[in-house]
């Protein structure tokens, strides 16, 4: 792969995904033995608990584990309920977190997380796979991080634990002894623990003490399941009132602090004060920040762009997320501290270029003018600059060509199937005797 001048071009392996996926498919009448003999023997069976994550990822994880011929008791919700999951022979879905409407009462919260700790002790109590890999917590922080994996420890259990984020107290300012603590429990109760990126293994290394060997680093697999369809960008921006000719910048994702939208906005002001062609979408929802957007959004009153500025404040299903991503001419990532952005993936996966502060591995998953390119950290003048040297290069000019590079790219370097190379290996060694 060439990391050399703007003008090269890369170099994509063959994306691997799916090449050893089943091919039995809709066959719910019959026994799960009877569809597990049709497609072959599973090498193991394991409990993979979501905690209401990421659904891409989930989902990606799911169909990883499956092409390599594991069995996968999936704990999901109502929304997690669909039909790739239903068709796959190899899938157990057992909807124990159930209805997740967010409209829901403060007391149908309570009582359907109650009742989804209920189910989850009573499964693990009673589960035929040996080994469960958590991909998140649940609701209560403390009470999963301790209690439920002591639990799961005396139930005779292996635990394996996919980190998203080392210490996400740390990220969002709020960290303490407590968060710390409890942390350090849960990683050293596990018995192996995947991540991400080399640097957010150095951390669980050096600030909880565990063990370089009880660590693995494994790729953030590319969003596949989010639907493309054969909308075009002139369409996408047709339908969000953007001129074709407009220079357009996406912001996508849950917005807080660490997120730098406060560096986001005054180069975004910057740029179109001086070029009426820009546009900028803010896309997420401020889940717990909304004095953080409030100040934002005060920003861009003050700044004289609210007329360019395309707000869309709220939850976006997966059916609607192309229309964005499919609109914008460069994904911005302004962020003030992260390890990596599943952002960043997404954009990707529809072969969209980005624009990253240098912070954690940003800069290590960006192909400087082949991909993007990568500003100072809390630098709204450089941010500023990097996106007008964007708008300028050749990058931009071929974007449709570029497009269709990025996303082949991406399907190969974040492959699913390495994903699932290096989790079958590590559930291998910790249930030897079971394959």
């Amino acid at each position: 792969m060439s990391h050399g001048t703007h003008s090269e071009r890369l170099e994509y392996p063959v994306p691997e995904l799916g090449a050893q996926r089943t091919k039995v498919r809709g066959q719910r009448s019959e026994s799960v033995q009877s569809l597990l003999a049709a497609a072959g023997p599973a090498i193991a069976h394991v409990a993979l608990l979501t905690g209401g994550g990421d659904k891409p990822y989930a989902l990606g994880m799911a169909a990883a584990l499956t092409s390599v011929r594991i069995y996968v008791d999936f704990i999901g919700s109502d929304d997690l309920n669909v039909r790739e999951l239903l068709n796959d022979p190899l899938v157990n879905f057992l909807n124990l977190r159930g209805d997740q409407r967010p409209e829901a009462s403060r007391m149908a919260k309570a009582l359907r997380v109650l009742s989804y700790y209920v189910r989850l002790i009573r499964y693990a109590a009673t589960a035929r796979p040996k080994l469960f890999h958590i991909l998140w917590n649940n609701k209560f922080q403390f009470f999963d991080r301790t209690f439920l994996m002591l639990y799961y420890r005396m139930l005779g259990k292996k635990i394996t634990f996919t980190v998203h984020n080392v210490n996400a107290g740390k990220r969002d300012l709020n960290d303490s002894w407590f968060n710390r603590l409890s942390l350090k429990i849960q990683y050293n109760l596990s018995d192996h623990v995947f991540v991400h990126t080399n640097g957010m293994k150095q951390e669980l290394i050096s600030d909880f003490c565990i063990p370089e060997g009880k660590v693995s680093v494994i790729p953030f697999g590319i969003n596949n399941t989010v639907p493309s369809t054969s909308l075009s960008s002139a369409e996408a921006k047709r339908q969000l009132g953007i001129s074709g000719g407009d220079k357009t910048l996406l912001f996508f994702g849950n917005i807080a602090s660490y997120k730098g939208l406060e560096y986001l906005i005054p180069a975004f002001a910057e740029l179109s004060n001086k070029d009426r062609s820009y546009r900028l979408i803010i896309v997420g929802k401020p889940k717990g920040w909304d004095g953080y957007w409030k100040q934002i959004h005060q920003g861009i009153a003050r700044s004289g762009i609210r007329d360019r500025v395309i707000q869309r404040i709220e939850y976006i299903p997966d059916e609607e997320t192309e229309l964005f991503f499919k609109a914008a001419d460069v994904l911005i990532l302004p962020y003030t501290h992260v390890f990596q952005s599943g952002v960043l993936f997404l954009g990707y996966g529809f072969g969209l270029p980005a624009i990253a502060s240098d912070v954690g591995t940003l800069k290590e998953e960006i192909i400087e003018g082949q991909t993007g390119f990568v500003f100072k950290p809390q630098d709204s003048s450089d941010l500023a600059s990097k996106v007008d040297e964007y708008f300028k290069s050749e990058l931009f000019r071929d974007l449709e060509t570029r497009r269709a590079e990025i996303k082949a790219y991406a399907n190969g370097r974040y492959s699913w199937s390495k994903v699932a190379m290096i989790t079958a290996a590590t559930y291998s060694r910790l249930l030897a005797s079971d394959f």
